[in-house]
């Protein structure tokens, strides 16, 4: 594995909540990159002692910091422990990803070929069927590949370096065009933007909300096609019955032009 040594430190943040064998394949997956990140934090929304057990193993055979930040289970606060997590972080670039996605191999080394001060960036998923995830999770030998994805999804997993840099900044310029499992951020403007809003406590529209944030602050978006995919295992829709709250508040943003939330990442900041 490539050590990159040239700015900017890159910290890997990896959510779960009680799916020890996802995250253990996805950690598995960061170990495997052909440009190593500088470390990797697991934000763990409560769950219980199996997930520790996996990160703690983990953390023992890599050479890597791989660190445990952890929160009491008090129902869906993915954006508290984002913010816990980033306040932690040492990289000035955060990388965030969820527990149940594998990365490619080049995911980290695609990601910096379109690091660049003053923009985002937001990745692509290949979603897998339940019966591919299944396989993946029975089987350690068995990899996603084009052959056993939904073709809707295929073209993601595709690399070129041409396409990559080319498409930066011409697909998906709607602001909120994005997946929150697979996005990219200079630490020092998420923390301008007083990171992710603490008050969105349900599921959905957290990262489309703080996407515009940066936006109004005067960061730009890129959006990484070609490369940096991600796959995702398949689970369940999660509930929507709080989605309209999150809308409520996102149109706000928007009408607004709101750039920092009250209730965010300074509190962690501070201890």
């Amino acid at each position: 594995m490539e050590k990159r040594t040239s700015t900017p430190s890159t910290s890997i943040i990896v959510t779960t909540y009680n799916r020890p064998d996802a995250l253990r394949l996805s950690l598995e997956s960061m170990l495997r990159q052909t440009v190593a990140p500088d470390e990797i934090i697991v934000a763990d929304d409560g769950s219980t002692g199996d997930t520790r057990a996996v990160v703690e193993a983990l953390a023992g055979a890599s050479s890597i910091p791989v660190l445990h930040v952890w929160q009491e289970d008090r129902g869906f606060r993915l954006s508290a422990i984002r913010n816990r997590a980033i306040a932690r972080a040492s990289g000035d670039y955060i990388l965030q990803v969820d527990g149940d996605v594998l990365l490619g191999r080049h995911f980290v080394s695609d990601h910096l070929e379109l690091a660049e001060r003053g923009f985002f960036v937001c990745g692509s998923r290949v979603r897998l069927s339940p019966e591919v995830t299944r396989r993946v999770l029975s089987d350690e030998h068995f990899r996603p590949t084009l052959f056993n994805m939904p073709l809707s999804f295929a073209a993601n997993s595709l690399r070129s370096r041409l396409l990559r840099h080319w498409m930066a900044t011409r697909y998906g310029r709607r602001i909120d065009h994005l997946r929150g499992c697979n996005m990219a951020f200079w630490r020092d403007d998420l923390i301008r933007v007083n990171g992710f809003n603490e008050d969105l406590t349900q599921w959905g529209h957290e990262d489309g909300e703080i996407a515009f944030r940066l936006h109004f602050a005067g960061v730009g978006k890129k959006s990484l096609k070609m490369g940096g995919c991600v796959y995702h295992l398949y689970h369940p829709e999660a509930s929507r019955s709080g989605e309209q709250r999150h809308l409520d508040e996102l149109e706000r943003v928007k009408q607004g032009r709101i750039s920092r939330c009250d209730n965010g990442i300074d509190k962690y900041l501070k201890q």
